[in-house]
């Protein structure tokens, strides 16, 4: 089936990113997406659903990361890339989403963009990337650069997601794999790679939005602790929260079913409903 939403690219005369955009809001809701062996702009009909609910009151932005990826790429650099790509756009006061790595990008963009950001949203992330924490990205590296494709996907969905919704989607791991690129794992791999050494955690108190924080207790990439971790430092501020699901796993972003009503109650408390 033919894809419905546009594919549009950002040139800044330095910085080539591809995004979609979609709703007809005048507030502008950005997405950062997480790591991923697919450009989420090969899913921008399905996210386009997804967020269905938000596509009235706000206009939607998603991008992915820079389409020229050099031989070593850092979060640092993402968010300085995106920053400046919001920037071209025209984009400023922004209410910024950003989902694992996009979130690391995410709070790296808004401690040194403050002006772009009007509230952030960090979900499934981490302000410092452990050592603990890198040895299953590690381990994802490790065998994308082997190019066992089926295996690398199948490892990711089971760190991911829920025991029982892992094993309902395995047939679909299985099937994505067979259509990654060498190409696609190439870009995985300076992506995944760029996120060790990552590390904000003394700079959160310079974040001056207001910040939502959602995890799961039983996150199996970056741990619960990761978000807690975050809100620590940032919870003497009253506009500061921490919400954490259980059993959602680390894709709680796609995985809980009240994840947008949450977003949208932070983002507009005038929205109404209970969370």
């Amino acid at each position: 089936m033919k894809q419905s939403i546009r594919i549009e690219t950002a040139e800044t005369g330095r910085v080539s990113m591809e995004y979609f955009r979609f709703g007809e809001g005048q507030e502008v809701f950005v997405i950062l997406p997480g790591l991923s062996l697919k450009s989420v702009t090969k899913s921008a009909d399905a996210v386009a659903a997804a967020y269905q609910d938000m596509a009235e009151q706000y206009t939607i932005y998603v991008f992915d990361p820079r389409k020229d990826l050099p031989e070593t790429y850092s979060i640092n650099e993402m968010a300085e890339d995106t920053a400046e790509v919001l920037e071209t756009l025209g984009l400023k006061e922004v209410n910024l989403f950003g989902a694992s790595m996009g979130g690391m990008a995410a709070m790296k963009l808004a401690i040194g963009h403050p002006e772009l950001v009007k509230k952030l949203v960090l979900g499934s992330t981490t302000a410092r990337i452990t050592e603990k924490q890198y040895q299953g990205i590690a381990e994802w590296i490790r065998l994308a650069e082997e190019k066992r494709t089926e295996e690398l996907c199948l490892t990711i969905g089971k760190a991911l997601y829920p025991k029982a919704l892992f094993e309902a989607l395995r047939d679909l791991f299985i099937d994505m794999a067979k259509t990654v690129t060498n190409e696609e794992l190439s870009r995985f791999i300076v992506l995944a790679k760029g996120i060790q050494g990552h590390n904000v955690l003394d700079e959160l108190p310079g974040i001056s939005c207001p910040v939502l924080v959602i995890g799961d207790r039983d996150d199996r990439v970056l741990g619960a602790e990761a978000s807690e971790e975050i809100a620590s430092r940032l919870l003497g501020s009253p506009d500061c929260e921490l919400f954490l699901y259980e059993g959602c796993g680390h894709a709680a972003y796609d995985v809980a079913p009240d994840y947008r009503e949450r977003i949208m109650r932070f983002l507009d408390p005038r929205t109404g409903g209970s969370v």
